[in-house]
C-alpha cells in the first residue's frame, strides 16, 4: 500500500512540474509572438477591489519572457507608495529557458528608495523596484505584487500593450467595484486588437487580451496611449487623501477642487501686499498690472518639485513661498495668484498635461487628470497664460510644454475646459538674413541674422544662457551640412514684449567649395538646409503626425571669387501640396554676387499610414533641393 501511495505521489509531483515547467518554457511562444519582440508577456493580470470609496486594492500578476536585453525595461516590476499606498507583497520568480526555477527573489531583495528626480527638493514617496541582472537569456520572470491605498482618485488605465517590440499572449483586467460610488470607464482604441470586454455589471467589470503582436516603433506617429488599447476608469464619488470628492461634471470637479483643495491656500501678509501694491503703483490696466506682478514672482521664485501627501494636488501656502523663495507648479501658480487678487487682478489656477507631445484633458471623461499647473488670466473672451515656473518666458507666452491642448480652468463656481494658445503654423517663423563669401581657395565667411517666433521661440531662446562650448556644439550640430565649422562671434536678443529672438552670428569654414582642377562646386543653402532623412516604412500601421507646423524664409546674399565665372546654376524650384510649400530662386546680381531666397512652409495635421509615402516623397523633393550646387569655373 504504501509503495503505490509513493508511486502515485510520485507520478503526480513529476506530472506538476512538468506543467510547471512547460507553461515557462520560452520555445513554446508562438513564431508569431516572437517576431519584432524583445520580450513576451505571457500573462499581465491586474485584479482591482475597490470596497469602499476610501479603499482600493490591486493584485497583479505578471509573467514575462525577455529575450534580450533591450527587453528587460519590459519587465515592469516596480510599485510606488507613500503615507496613503501601502506596498503589502511583493516578489519574483525567475525560470530559465526550460522552464526551470533558477531564483527566488523577495521583497527584501528589491531595491527601495525616495521619488527624487531633478529639481525635487524632498518627496515621502518611495518605490520598491527589481534591479535584476540575468545570467542568460531568455529567460522568464513571474512578478506578483499587492498594494492597497486609500486613495480612489485614481483607479489606474488599463493597456493590454503597454510597450513597443513587446507582445502579449494574454493581459486580463478584473475590477470589482461597489454600486454607488458612481464607477464609469471609457474604451479606446479597441479596434484591430483582441480585446475582449467578458464582464461588465453593476459591480464588475473584466476584460481579457490575447495574442497581440509587438508592434514597431514608426517614425512621426502619434502618441503610444493615442493608438493602442486603452480602458480609462474612474469614481463619481471619490477620495484623495484624506478628502472626499466628487466629479460628476467638470463644473462639480472644478467647484469640489476650489473648495476642498485651494481654500485658504493664497493668504498674504499685510507687508507683501503693500509691496505688491506699491510695486503696481497707480497702474489700472489689468493686464500691465500682472505683467508687474509677474516679472516680480520670476526675479523672486524659482522652481522646486515637491511630493508629500496631498501636496501632489495641494499647492503649498502663499505666504511660505513668499518665505522660502521656491515652490513647485502648484504652489508658484497659486502664490501668482495671491499676489495678482492682491491687485485685484482676477485669476484661476488651471491643471493640464505638460508635455512637449500635445495631450488633452480628456473633456469627456470626468477624472483626476493632468500633471502640471500654469495661471490663466480672463482677458475679454480670451485667456491670456502664465508659465509661472518659468524665469525666462515671455508674460503671456506659452511655449511647446503647454500650448494647443485641452486644460481645465478652476473657477470658484466650477471647472471649465479651454483650449491654449494655438500657434498657426504661418506664426511659427524663422526669418534669416545673411551673407556669405567664397575665397579663392573654397573657404566659406558668412554672417547671419536668425529672428524666431511662435514656437520656434521656444526652441531657441534657451542658447543664450548656454556655456561657450554648448554654443558652439550647437551651431555645429545645427549647420551639420558645413565642414571645419568655426563660430567667431554669436549676440543674442531677446524681445519679450513681441515674443522674437534674434541670433547675429559670425562663422567661417575652410573647404566650403570643393575644387577640383579648374572648377569650384559648392551647396547653395548653406545657413538652413535640410539634412535629414525621412525613413522607409514598408507596410506602415500607424498614422502620420505633424503636431506643429512652421514657415522659414531665407535671404541669403553670396559673393562669388572674383577669379571665378559661373559655369551652373540650379534652376529655380518650387513644391506644393497637403504637406505644404517650399520655393527657391537664385537671382544673379553685379559684381559676381547672387541672392537665393528660400522659404518652406510644413503644416501640422494627422494624416493616414497610406500618407506617409507621400510625405517622405515631398521631404525628399526638399532635401535633394537644398543640396543643390553652383559650379564655378576658374578664369
Amino acid at each position: 500500500m504504501k509503495s503505490i501511495f509513493c508511486s502515485l505521489f510520485f507520478i503526480l509531483f513529476t506530472f506538476s512540474s512538468t506543467a510547471q515547467k512547460g507553461e515557462y518554457i520560452a520555445a513554446s511562444i508562438s513564431d508569431s509572438l516572437k517576431e519584432n519582440a524583445e520580450a513576451v508577456i505571457r500573462l499581465n493580470q491586474i485584479d482591482i477591489v475597490i470596497a469602499s470609496q476610501r479603499s482600493m486594492k490591486t493584485k497583479h500578476k505578471r509573467v514575462i519572457t525577455v529575450f534580450n536585453e533591450k527587453g528587460l525595461s519590459a519587465i515592469d516590476a516596480t510599485e510606488y507608495y507613500d503615507k496613503s499606498v501601502t506596498v503589502k507583497n511583493i516578489e519574483a520568480t525567475v525560470f530559465d529557458a526550460l522552464g526551470k526555477e533558477i531564483k527566488k527573489i523577495k521583497r527584501k531583495d528589491f531595491r527601495d528608495q525616495s521619488v527624487i528626480s531633478g529639481g525635487t527638493l524632498f518627496s515621502e514617496s518611495r518605490y520598491i523596484y527589481l534591479d535584476y541582472t540575468p545570467v542568460q537569456y531568455p529567460f522568464t520572470l513571474v512578478y506578483e505584487s499587492e498594494v492597497e491605498t486609500s486613495t480612489t482618485a485614481f483607479i489606474p488605465k488599463w493597456l493590454p500593450l503597454d510597450n513597443y517590440y513587446t507582445s502579449v499572449e494574454k493581459s486580463i483586467l478584473n475590477v470589482t467595484y461597489p454600486n454607488n460610488l458612481g464607477f464609469k470607464k471609457k474604451e479606446l482604441h479597441f479596434s484591430g486588437f483582441d480585446v475582449k470586454k467578458t464582464k461588465d455589471t453593476d459591480t464588475q467589470l473584466s476584460y481579457v487580451a490575447t495574442n497581440i503582436l509587438a508592434q514597431k516603433r514608426e517614425d512621426y506617429s502619434p502618441a503610444f496611449s493615442d493608438i493602442f488599447p486603452c480602458v480609462m476608469m474612474g469614481l463619481e464619488s471619490f477620495h484623495l487623501e484624506g478628502v472626499d470628492g466628487s466629479a460628476t461634471t467638470w463644473e462639480a470637479f472644478g467647484k469640489w477642487y476650489a473648495d476642498k483643495i485651494l481654500l485658504g491656500t493664497i493668504d498674504l501678509s499685510d507687508e507683501t501686499k503693500a509691496k505688491i501694491k506699491a510695486l503696481v503703483g497707480t497702474e489700472k490696466d489689468p493686464v500691465k498690472k500682472a505683467k508687474i506682478v509677474y516679472d516680480y514672482v520670476q526675479k523672486k521664485s524659482r522652481y522646486v518639485n515637491i511630493a508629500i501627501g496631498i501636496g501632489g494636488w495641494k499647492p503649498m501656502f502663499a505666504n511660505d513661498v513668499d518665505r522660502l523663495g521656491y515652490g513647485d507648479c502648484k504652489a508658484l501658480t497659486n502664490y501668482t495668484k495671491a499676489l495678482l487678487e492682491a491687485v485685484g487682478v482676477p485669476s484661476y489656477n488651471t491643471i493640464l498635461y505638460g508635455n512637449i507631445y500635445k495631450m488633452n484633458i480628456d473633456s469627456d471623461f470626468v477624472s483626476m487628470q493632468g500633471n502640471h499647473m500654469i495661471l490663466s488670466i480672463p482677458n475679454g473672451d480670451k485667456y491670456i497664460w502664465l508659465e509661472c515656473t518659468s524665469q525666462d518666458d515671455p508674460f503671456g507666452y506659452q511655449g511647446t510644454f503647454t500650448d494647443d491642448r485641452d486644460v481645465l480652468i478652476i473657477k470658484p463656481e466650477g471647472g471649465v475646459i479651454v483650449r491654449t494658445t494655438i500657434y498657426d503654423d504661418k506664426n511659427n517663423t524663422q526669418i534669416s538674413k545673411g551673407n556669405y563669401a567664397l575665397s579663392d581657395e573654397g573657404n566659406l565667411s558668412g554672417a547671419i541674422a536668425i529672428v524666431s517666433g511662435g514656437s520656434q521661440y521656444s526652441k531657441k531662446m534657451g542658447v543664450e544662457k548656454m556655456p561657450p562650448t554648448d554654443k558652439e556644439a550647437h551651431y555645429k550640430d545645427y549647420w551639420d551640412n558645413i565642414n571645419n565649422l568655426k563660430i567667431n562671434k554669436s549676440v543674442f536678443s531677446n524681445d519679450k514684449e513681441n515674443v522674437k529672438f534674434t541670433e547675429d552670428v559670425q562663422i567661417n569654414a575652410s573647404n566650403y567649395g570643393v575644387i577640383s582642377g579648374s572648377k569650384m562646386m559648392f551647396v547653395v543653402d548653406a545657413f538652413n538646409q535640410y539634412t535629414g532623412s525621412i525613413k522607409r516604412i514598408r507596410n506602415r500601421k500607424s498614422p502620420l503626425e505633424i503636431q506643429r507646423g512652421y514657415f522659414d524664409t531665407d535671404e541669403i546674399e553670396i559673393n562669388l571669387p572674383a577669379s571665378f565665372t559661373i559655369e551652373f546654376l540650379p534652376a529655380s524650384f518650387e513644391l506644393k501640396g497637403k504637406f505644404g510649400e517650399y520655393k527657391t530662386e537664385i537671382i544673379k546680381k553685379e559684381n559676381n554676387k547672387l541672392l537665393y531666397k528660400r522659404s518652406m512652409l510644413l503644416n501640422k495635421g494627422k494624416y493616414s499610414a497610406k500618407e506617409y509615402d507621400e510625405y517622405r516623397l515631398f521631404m525628399e523633393q526638399i532635401n535633394r533641393n537644398d543640396n543643390a550646387k553652383i559650379i564655378l569655373t576658374k578664369n
